[in-house]
């Protein structure tokens, strides 16, 4: 397994072995497990250990996390061998950093943006996670936090950059991998809905082909400026 030459790719919610199988082969370098009742791509505790177990060296295996409480938290980080939290609810700062010393994990935090007005919280919370994911703020009467297939204006966060890596997410799909990166300058992108069928069954060609998008984008030769 490779990852896609320069620019990371996270595939989350994957809820099959041959998921992350597919996402594995495909080079990715993130696998994402959501603990999220609600989610269609939900996994238990018992499932996600087997998922985790299953991920080849190489492949970070990232547990997404709502608002969880300790132990709940307790009870996934005993049982699943883990990579990296992220946090995709209400956490706050303080929060964030708490759950970072208790379990000696990489924590990333998921920031909604919808406007210049959201860009502030980006500082805050790169201030104390390890990493940022970059993504579209959820409707008011969304079911999910993310994983709606939503992009937000690219352009807000156009050549800005902060204290820890960052990831993009939100809308993405094979087709608008080298716009996304055009526009934003990132280096890492994250996908659920974009590489399904349906809300929760990924498709292993549809993963390859964001993967394959991807490191095509990384390998293009650069363009000279006049």
């Amino acid at each position: 397994m490779t990852s896609a030459d320069g620019i990371r790719v996270k595939i989350c919610g994957l809820t099959r072995p041959e998921d992350v199988a597919a996402a594995a082969a495909a080079g990715a370098h993130y696998a994402g497990l959501v603990f999220y009742a609600r989610s269609p791509r939900a996994v238990g505790v018992d499932l996600a250990r087997d998922l985790a177990l299953a991920a080849p060296v190489g492949l970070a295996k990232v547990a997404l996390l709502v608002d969880a409480e300790d132990a709940a938290l307790d009870a996934i980080v005993a049982r699943v061998p883990l990579d990296m939290l992220q946090l995709h609810g209400h956490e706050s700062p303080e929060r964030v950093a708490e759950i970072r010393a208790r379990y000696g994990l990489p924590v990333m935090k998921a920031v909604g943006v919808a406007r210049a007005e959201d860009l502030p919280q980006l500082d805050a919370y790169g201030r104390v996670a390890d990493q940022i994911l970059v993504d579209a703020k959820a409707p008011k009467d969304a079911a999910l936090p993310g994983g709606n297939g939503l992009a937000f204006d690219w352009r807000l966060i156009a050549g800005r950059r902060w204290p820890v890596p960052w990831m993009l997410a939100g809308g993405l799909a094979p087709q608008n991998v080298a716009q996304a990166v055009a526009m934003t300058g990132t280096r890492q992108l994250d996908v659920s809905s974009g590489v399904e069928t349906a809300p929760g069954q990924k498709s292993a060609d549809l993963i390859r082909a964001f993967v394959a998008a991807a490191r095509d984008l990384a390998r293009a030769p650069a363009v000279p400026r006049l």
